[in-house]
């Protein structure tokens, strides 16, 4: 059975971006419990910015498991990429992403890499990047294997990443240069942007799909876009996915109806 989660960022400077919650972390899992979710996603500016004894209780009070950490605040915050020219930032930024999972694991999170990924161009061509993306890929889900979690790779859309950005090409990309312990993340966002259809981009991804970023077309919570989520929810069923469907998704009109409706979607299509 699919498990619904919702998102919560704690980073100042990724304000205005697509997350349900913000800040206040017991008020976002009062919230999250109230509505039904099974669990939060959380978005960090580091491994240090939540105490994992505190973190543990709050989970424990409200019922809610840990789904997912994002990583993103490397990139937002540090300037961090794991295909950045400068061999010292790449190894910075493989560095905090193990941080990141040592923050997730004892949950049995996984951490999710998305905008750390980087690009190509100038002095880095396309092959190379591909090629310090698979070396960092490979070290990092051997480094959450010890926590017996996968690492978590998220396909961008063309204006976010000139790296990969459909799913079939992620799987690809997994399968040919032997990445153990790392499964694909797929956002119906990104995915409206690049694949023709979004039911046969979950299918041709089935067996490496580890995560779902549940919102809609336009990012805004599912249910307020042009998304047909009929489709998308059969593909999701005739593939067996069991894992989460998060919510990554603007908190429009604001986060609690942003959540609200998102849960509302989420029992009408996936549950």
């Amino acid at each position: 059975m699919i498990k619904s989660a919702v998102t919560v960022s704690l980073v100042k400077e990724a304000e205005g971006g697509p997350f349900v919650f913000w800040h206040d972390l017991p008020a976002a899992c009062q919230k999250a419990a109230d509505l039904g979710y099974d669990a939060i996603e959380l978005f960090a500016p580091g491994p240090d910015a939540v105490d994992p004894a505190e973190l543990k209780a709050l989970l424990g009070l409200h019922g809610l498991n840990l789904a997912a950490v994002g990583t993103g605040a490397g990139m937002v915050i540090q300037k961090l990429s794991l295909t950045d020219p400068d061999a010292d930032q790449r190894a910075k930024a493989i560095h905090f992403v193990k941080t990141m999972i040592d923050l997730g694991g004892p949950f049995g999170a996984p951490a999710i890499i998305g905008s750390m990924q980087g690009k190509w161009g100038g002095d880095v061509s396309k092959e190379q990047a591909l090629g310090w993306l698979a070396e960092a890929l490979q070290e990092l889900g051997k480094h959450a294997s010890q926590y017996k979690i996968p690492l978590i790779y998220e396909p961008l859309n063309r204006y976010e990443t000139n790296l990969i950005c459909r799913m079939s090409d992620g799987a690809y990309f997994l399968e040919q240069s032997g990445i153990a312990n790392v499964v694909l993340l797929a956002d119906l966002f990104h995915m409206n942007i690049e694949e023709d259809d979004i039911a046969h981009g979950l299918k041709a991804a089935a067996k490496h799909l580890g995560h779902v970023h549940f919102v809609d077309s336009s990012r805004k919570p599912a249910g307020n876009g042009h998304m047909n989520y009929e489709p998308i929810a059969a593909a999701l069923k005739e593939i067996g996915y069991d894992k989460y469907a998060s919510a990554e998704a603007f908190p429009w009109p604001n986060p609690d109806d942003a959540a609200k409706q998102t849960i509302e979607s989420f029992n009408k299509y996936l549950k």
